[in-house]
């Protein structure tokens, strides 16, 4: 795994003309996995916090459902939108503006008094977050080596692992505890708290020479860029379409009591914290089979959850081994910024985009299994036919990246 000793400090601005602060890598790097660490919080805890936040806007909780779906729309939209319109800016500046937009979202939707302003509230809050994890993405793999590219990007996704962890089981305690509005306004402030942190330890990254609007929006004609999107849009939903009925499927089929369920989602996030730092790792020296590998990983433990579902102790097994499938996360991104070309802000932001479109798709058609009868274990074979899918997409895919390595190798020869 990387280092960030010192001698890697020293190497590191060499290799990528950045220039870090006293303060050094790690602290850096730690600040922008802190800015994940709150947004992907946000965008989860939402889901433990529904119930109270239907009854305070007067709405029943299926309505109460569009405020996940609004935040969703917000990651669509704002991600290629944000990406396309900040391309020639500095990128330190552009996650300062990315962190402020979050902070106002969060905080308004500590303060909306009714249900159309949190729907709104919502919207606003997604619209950072697809744009913010991929310019932080772009930010740390400047910071280091090529050859340690796909590990930088990994650290910053560590902060979306966490929040499963830490920052999820956080945010309901104190949604329970002081009102779900204390939750979200806890959020706003740590958004703050990042951009301060930020603008004190990181360094400033200018964009890519040549780059605007127009270059980034010409990303979306390569062919490969929308193959990796697809990768991630299906073969990721296999993922969503357990976690989104993760609860009812503890309780009602492993026999968990709802006070242990925290307990099992910690299990994956622990699972995902490792997969992150392992995914980044691998990525690093072997891409494409890296990526073909973890499809392969997700698509045989999601279906194992199937029939390991009636056993607390192989259920917690299973779970953590499912959640190192976010492993996939860190070597995608790796892989869009290396074939976005001159699109890479668009591309690295997309990537969240994407992910957003495969919770959708898993929660959907995950669904539609239990809608039918299959039974609420039956996420699990959902889970992995998505991320056969997945594979079948990556395919085409690797083939077009090992055609463009190969003809790289001969024009440098």
């Amino acid at each position: 795994m990387m280092s960030l000793s010192a001698s890697h400090m020293s190497t590191s601005p060499k290799a990528s003309g950045v220039v870090l602060p006293p303060h050094g890598l790690l602290i850096a790097m730690l600040t922008l996995g802190m800015g994940g660490l709150f947004i992907g919080t946000g965008e989860f805890a939402s889901m433990s916090l529904l119930p109270d936040m239907a009854q305070s806007s007067g709405v029943s909780i299926p309505v109460a459902g569009s405020y996940i779906s609004a935040y969703a729309l917000g990651v669509v939209f704002g991600a290629p939108l944000i990406a396309a319109l900040g391309a020639r800016c500095e990128r330190k500046t552009l996650l300062l503006m990315l962190l402020a937009l979050a902070t106002l979202g969060y905080l308004a939707s500590a303060f909306a008094w009714d249900h159309l302003s949190l729907l709104m509230a919502r919207f606003v809050s997604g619209l950072p977050h697809g744009a913010y994890y991929g310019v932080a993405a772009l930010v740390a793999s400047a910071m280091v080596s090529a050859q340690r590219r796909a590990q930088a990007i990994g650290y910053v996704m560590l902060g979306l692992a966490a929040a499963n962890v830490i920052g999820v089981p956080a945010a309901t305690w104190l949604g329970q505890t002081w009102g779900w509005r204390s939750a979200f306004g806890c959020v706003g402030l740590g958004c703050a708290l990042t951009a301060t942190m930020l603008m004190l330890f990181v360094p400033r990254v200018a964009a890519e020479a040549g780059v605007s609007a127009l270059t980034e929006l010409a990303g979306l004609k390569s062919l490969q860029l929308w193959l990796t999107l697809g990768v991630a849009s299906i073969g990721f939903g296999g993922m969503f379409a357990v976690y989104s009925y993760i609860t009812p499927t503890l309780t009602e089929v492993t026999g968990l009591a709802l006070s242990s369920v925290p307990m099992a989602l910690a299990t994956w996030g622990m699972g995902m914290i490792v997969g992150n730092l392992v995914g980044g790792w691998l990525a690093d020296r072997a891409l494409i089979p890296a990526i073909f590998s973890m499809l392969v990983w997700n698509m045989v433990f999601l279906a194992l959850f199937s029939v390991t579902a009636s056993s607390t102790y192989w259920a917690l097994v299973t779970l953590f081994l499912i959640g190192n499938g976010f492993a996939l996360v860190p070597a995608l991104q790796a892989h869009l910024m290396q074939v976005g070309g001159k699109a890479q802000t668009l591309a690295a932001a997309l990537n969240h985009s994407a992910f957003n479109v495969s919770n959708a798709i898993g929660a959907s058609l995950g669904g539609l299994a239990i809608a039918q009868g299959l039974g609420w274990a039956s996420t699990g074979w959902v889970g992995g036919a998505l991320a056969f899918a997945g594979l079948l997409v990556m395919v085409p895919a690797g083939i077009l990246a090992s055609r463009h390595s190969h003809m790289r190798t001969q024009e440098d020869a």
